[in-house]
């Protein structure tokens, strides 16, 4: 049988051209191509004329494509000698569902490579101008889903605002718009009501949106500016940066 492989390649946040060079060799060598909902299609225009393109969403709040059908779909591809890339938003192992897909294709025999993409939290931060991690700010960053699975325990939310506060972390939330006022209730068990927090919507992309506030007016902030998925939450004392950042280049323009 002339078995194919499954590449699991991160489309990264959405500007094309921050696309991996390694995920670029990906996609115009594939044969069929996977593609998420969140992928910009100027990435999927790197595709060779001939290869397959199947369309497989997976978007909160939308009309999803079931995993288990994607899952058999790249089994199928793969045994009938295609070069099958599953191309997702981001990276494939950051809530990307890259893991069970990995662990389900081994299962089957089929050889599987992944590349890796930016995350949409580390692009939201960087667009912002400041970074995850500093050393008088943020000794670590923690990337949390504000969307459990089904049946799964959610996140401790008070437990890691007591630890985001203690050991100076900063919280990366994704999937977590629908549920803000929830995660902000929970969090301010642990962190002060004045802790830095931006909302980044559609990071990287010419239509990115954002807004810098604190975690007690957060839920209050997304609703007032009208932000919506797919968007970042963060939280912690390196947002304070975007504020200084702005004081700097407006006194740099006075000066």
């Amino acid at each position: 049988m002339n078995t194919g492989k499954v590449t699991l390649v991160g489309a990264g946040p959405g500007d094309p051209e921050l696309l991996t060079l390694k995920a670029l060799k990906a996609i115009q060598a594939a044969t069929v191509l996977l593609v998420d909902d969140l992928v910009n299609p100027e990435i999927v225009a790197f595709a060779p004329p001939h290869a397959r393109i199947v369309r497989v969403g997976k978007r909160g709040g939308c009309h999803s494509t079931p995993q288990a059908f994607i899952e058999k779909l790249m089994v199928m591809a793969a045994r009938e000698g295609e070069n099958v890339v599953r191309l997702k938003g981001g990276d494939p192992f950051i809530f990307g569902r890259g893991g069970e897909e990995a662990e389900h294709l081994r299962a089957a025999g089929i050889a599987v490579e992944v590349v890796n993409g930016i995350t949409a939290g580390l692009a939201a931060v960087t667009s912002l101008g400041v970074p995850l991690t500093h050393r008088e700010h943020a000794q670590g960053v923690v990337f949390l889903t504000g969307h459990a699975r089904s049946g799964a325990c959610p996140p401790e939310w008070q437990g890691l605002a007591a630890a985001a506060r203690e050991a100076h972390l900063t919280l990366v939330i994704y999937m977590g718009m629908s549920g803000a006022a929830h995660i902000q209730q929970q969090l301010l068990a642990g962190l002060p009501a004045h802790t830095p927090a931006a909302i980044v919507q559609r990071a990287s992309l010419p239509d990115q949106r954002h807004a810098v506030t604190t975690l007690g007016e957060l839920a209050a902030t997304i609703a007032r500016e009208g932000l919506a998925s797919p968007a970042v939450i963060v939280v912690g004392d390196v947002i304070r940066g975007v504020a200084l950042a702005a004081e700097a280049v407006t006194a740099a323009r006075a000066a």
